[in-house]
């Protein structure tokens, strides 16, 4: 078995000894380098030191490259201690070994406060554009794998030049999978430290936090090239839609699908029958089969003619279904407005705001901005999602790399009703969103709309590892999806 050179994060001796004595002990190792930005770091005993920018530039790429000696290279991206399983490092290797395979990953152990964890982290397909796609912070990249990326940046450098201080490793994998193999061992083969211990809903919003605004500009470029290069970006204008009548005896239908929310419903209906405007629009509940009291509160407000309360025939529909049905029935308005049962429009002017912009705007879909509350309604962080990554010349493109275009968001019904949601709840919202953006203009509201309640039973607060490889596992499966739809190669 052959043996690999190691690049992993220095700050101390103290700090990056416990890994340095588990890759000794392995008898696997060739040389080992300590990654540091600190020009005046001394080496750990018997190891190098290598200068970067950032652990994850062009630069860092490159020089893990010229140091690699024809050898494959772990990659390892915590400052925590890195502990393999019995063998662990020997699987990696075996597989990396392999001709067509150049990045191999595995499930893994965290350690937090002590308590070790099973961590599983997802295969990857064409979709996993994310650029916090989970591979766990240890890999073994095999040295051809950078030899081919960087001819490559040297046949196009000239056209495309590449140089990220922070999404130099995401561009190299995007390059990677175009053309190899990524293993994902379903085995748990190491542990370390996770030090970042937020539930799972406060992490998701890391990428529209103003502060990691640099990173995202590189990521957006990084994923652009990726599409240029394979035939899926977009560049024609995208259409107008011409918003007509079309016989609709309301100008907007308000959606709310809706399964037992007994605390919060009420809320939501208030929040709709209180709009002010200058049209006239219905409130459309899709109540799937509740059984803890909400059917009988929703049909407390019956005598309200603005109000229309579907209990479907089918026991089967997610929240995409649930839409399906309200787009379908013929009260539906010319514009389909979401609430979910659980949140709030931030005052009575939101509707009349968002049916202007589609007449202004001209465009198929409307999406607003939000403000994160707990349940009594108190912002909490990250605060606004505003969504501002989104542009006119490549929101549609960059979609593909997020994990959600927003809230709350509006649908000119007719192309609601050809393209249809899928019959999900989950990420329901997010395809029609990438299968609208692929021919229709989609116009944006930067102010708040919509207080969107974090609490306890919200279906994304805290969710176990499992849970969020499943949701982020189908959101990947809905870019393949698009990117093929898009011409993908």
């Amino acid at each position: 078995m052959d043996r690999i050179n190691c690049f992993i994060p220095y700050i101390s001796p103290e700090q990056v000894k416990p890994t340095v004595d588990e890759l000794r002990s392995t008898g696997l190792t060739d040389k080992i380098y300590l990654m540091t930005s600190n020009p005046e770091a001394e080496p750990y005993e018997g190891c190098e030191i290598l200068q970067i920018d950032t652990l994850t530039s062009t630069q860092t790429m490159r020089s893990i490259y010229q140091l690699a000696d024809n050898l494959n290279v772990l990659y390892y991206l915590r400052y925590t201690p890195l502990k393999f399983g019995q063998n662990g490092l020997e699987r990696m290797i075996s597989m990396s070994e392999c001709r067509s395979c150049k990045v191999v990953y595995a499930d893994h152990y965290l350690l937090t406060g002590g308590i070790r964890q099973e961590h599983p982290v997802n295969d990857y397909q064409p979709g996993s554009l994310r650029d916090d796609f989970d591979f766990g912070p240890l890999m073994i990249i095999s040295y051809d794998a950078f030899e081919n990326y960087f001819k490559f940046l040297k046949r196009f450098g000239r056209k495309y030049p590449v140089s990220y201080k922070y999404a130099g490793f995401y561009h190299l994998r995007l390059y990677v999978y175009e053309r190899y193999e990524f293993f994902h061992f379903r085995e748990y083969l190491y542990t370390y430290e996770e030090m970042d211990v937020r539930k799972s809903g406060e992490k998701q919003f890391d990428y529209v936090d103003p502060k990691n605004r640099e990173v995202q500009l590189e990521m957006e470029s990084a994923c652009r090239l990726l599409l240029l290069f394979n035939g899926a970006l977009l560049t024609r204008k995208p259409q107008k839609a011409k918003v007509k009548s079309r016989g609709f005896k309301y100008e907007a239908s308000v959606i709310i699908p809706v399964r037992n929310r007994v605390r919060t419903i009420e809320d939501a209906i208030r929040s709709v029958l209180s709009q002010e405007t200058s049209f006239k629009f219905n409130l459309i509940i899709v109540d799937n089969h509740s059984t803890d009291g909400t059917t009988e509160l929703i049909n407390r407000y019956a005598t309200d003619d603005r109000l229309i309360h579907l209990i479907p025939e089918r026991d089967d529909l997610g929240i995409g279904g649930c839409w399906n049905e309200a787009v379908a029935h013929p009260m539906c308005g010319k514009f389909s407005v979401q609430l979910d049962s659980d949140d709030v429009y931030s005052g009575p002017d939101t509707l009349q705001k968002i049916v202007d912009t589609f007449y202004k705007e001209e465009c198929a879909m409307v999406i607003g901005t939000y403000k994160m509350t707990d349940f009594d309604l108190n912002e909490i962080p990250p605060g606004i999602i505003d969504h501002r990554e989104w542009t006119v010349e490549n929101g549609r493109n960059n979609a593909l790399r997020i994990n959600g275009l927003g809230a709350p968001r509006a649908f000119y019904t007719p192309i609601l009703r050809e393209l249809k949601m899928p019959n999900v709840s989950y990420g329901e919202d997010y395809a029609i969103g990438l299968a609208i953006s692929r021919t229709y203009r989609i116009g944006r509201i930067y102010d708040v709309l919509y207080l969107c309640r974090r609490w306890e039973d919200n279906t994304d607060a805290a969710l176990d590892i499992r849970k969020m490889n499943e949701h982020n596992a189908y959101k990947d499966s809905l870019r393949t999806i698009e990117l093929f739809m898009r011409g993908f190669i």
